[in-house]
């Protein structure tokens, strides 16, 4: 039941054989395993899938929607980013416990499990999606390059596009450099936000009621908040945790495989509180530089030009430097999660520089036509929200069974309370198709 098909993990032994990084990653996870290894240094082997999957939870489309959710409705909408995280958490922590117990990603799952035509539904709305989030990715960066050096916007974009697929080539030399390398950029991300936080005054008693105070202003407001989930809980890193942990550290046993797990959790709760606390900071950050007197701050750019005069060119380069590391990680990891989804769904691979050049193509059409790129980033965050629900209900459907997951099947307590984050979404989703339909009609 649950041992893993041959095609769709990492062998272990040509890994271990390996005198690099990985080899030595998975020797010392296999002496803990079984009981010979212990301390700080020995858990750290386990860390890393959560790390590259909270990447998606602070990329360029979190910059965009939490800039206009701070400027606009100041602290008002920080409920939905906690939400939205809280529900993440549980969301990956479930994905991640799919490929360390069956040993395949949620995408074969899927196609073992599901008829075709639902299949290749789900394959088309993850390519769908899976578009959506490089186009943040791959923009965010870009923005930041092009303002930071003051160099054109296409040019900025080729140089994200460069940089992201020298990183994927670090494939070939297992998974530990590139963990390494995101866990790298992911730190750079979150010390610049905590460099932020002492720089702008921010009202700390407002931040934490509105963090537990849930409140809509006006339809505006509705579409931010569905835009926050959708660049929190990102369907691409629902996918991908689960290959990430499918054949990493193979158990032996259910007591290996049991210590996993928990590692595997233990992970998720830090990675992702890390990743929902810069969260977090974006808003206030935004909230105190910019609602009082500047609520109409809409652009990535207009942020940049207007933090400046505000709290000092110190402030502004380091909401860029944030802004190009969160942009070339999340690019990095976006094409990742393609490929596996892809391999997944159809059992089909194309060449890495394939996916990266057809990924990239999106993002120039963009320019090309002139429109706004802050607001594309935004609206791909609401398309990403809208697609959410397809991983989620599958994730839930697959580890709830006990055909698949044995004794590691959900428990009462796990399937409520993803069935209430999943309705939660589905919710929101429902709210904003009922008002755009509304505001079409009166137009």
């Amino acid at each position: 039941m649950f041992r893993p098909s041959p095609d769709s993990i990492v062998e272990p032994a040509a890994v271990v054989r390996s005198v690099s990084l990985t080899g030595r990653t998975v020797a010392t996870a296999q002496a803990v395993l079984a009981g010979r290894g212990n301390g700080a240094f020995g858990y750290l082997a386990f860390a890393g899938p959560a790390v590259i999957a909270s990447v998606a939870y602070m990329d360029p489309g979190n910059f965009a929607t939490n800039i206009q959710a701070g400027a606009k409705y100041g602290y008002g909408l920080l409920w939905v980013v906690l939400l939205a995280n809280l529900i993440g958490m549980l969301f990956q922590a479930l994905s991640a416990k799919l490929g360390i117990v069956t040993g395949r990603n949620l995408a074969e799952v899927s196609r073992e499990h599901f008829p075709r035509p639902v299949v290749l539904a789900m394959w088309v709305v993850s390519e769908v999606a899976a578009m959506a989030t490089d186009l943040a990715e791959f923009l965010g960066g870009a923005i930041g390059l092009a303002l930071l050096f003051r160099m054109p916007l296409p040019f900025g974009m080729v140089v994200v596009g460069i940089v992201t697929y020298g990183l994927l080539m670090l494939d070939s030399f297992g998974f530990r450099p590139i963990e390494l390398i995101i866990g790298g950029l992911v730190s750079a991300i979150a010390l610049c936000y905590l460099v932020e936080m002492f720089i702008t005054p921010v009202n700390w008693l407002s931040a934490a009621v509105h963090a537990v105070t849930p409140q809509i202003a006006d339809a505006q407001a509705l579409l931010l908040a569905v835009g926050i989930i959708g660049a929190t809980v990102m369907p691409h890193a629902v996918y991908l945790h689960s290959g990430l942990t499918q054949g990493r550290m193979p158990a032996c046993n259910h007591a290996e495989r049991r210590k996993l797990l928990r590692f595997s959790n233990r992970e998720v709760v830090i990675a992702l509180a890390v990743a929902g606390l810069v969260n977090m900071a974006m808003v206030m950050m935004a909230s105190a530089a910019f609602h009082a007197g500047h609520p109409d701050v809409a652009e990535i750019g207009t942020a940049y030009h207007t933090l400046t005069p505000l709290l000092g060119v110190g402030a502004a380069s380091v909401f860029l430097l944030s802004l190009i590391a969160s942009g070339v990680s999340s690019s990095t990891v976006g094409t990742m999660a393609g490929q596996m989804i892809m391999q997944g769904f159809v059992g089909f691979r194309i060449p890495v520089w394939v996916r990266r050049a057809v990924t990239m193509v999106p993002a120039f059409v963009v320019v090309a036509l002139g429109v706004n790129a802050t607001s594309a980033l935004v609206m791909s965050q609401v398309v990403l929200s809208i697609a959410l629900p397809v991983p989620m209900i599958s994730l839930l459907i697959f580890t709830s069974r006990a055909d698949i997951m044995g004794d590691f099947r959900n428990t009462r307590l796990t399937l409520l309370a993803a069935a209430f984050g999943t309705a939660v979404i589905l919710l929101l989703n429902g709210f904003l198709i009922v008002v755009t339909c509304g505001e079409l009609c009166g137009a």
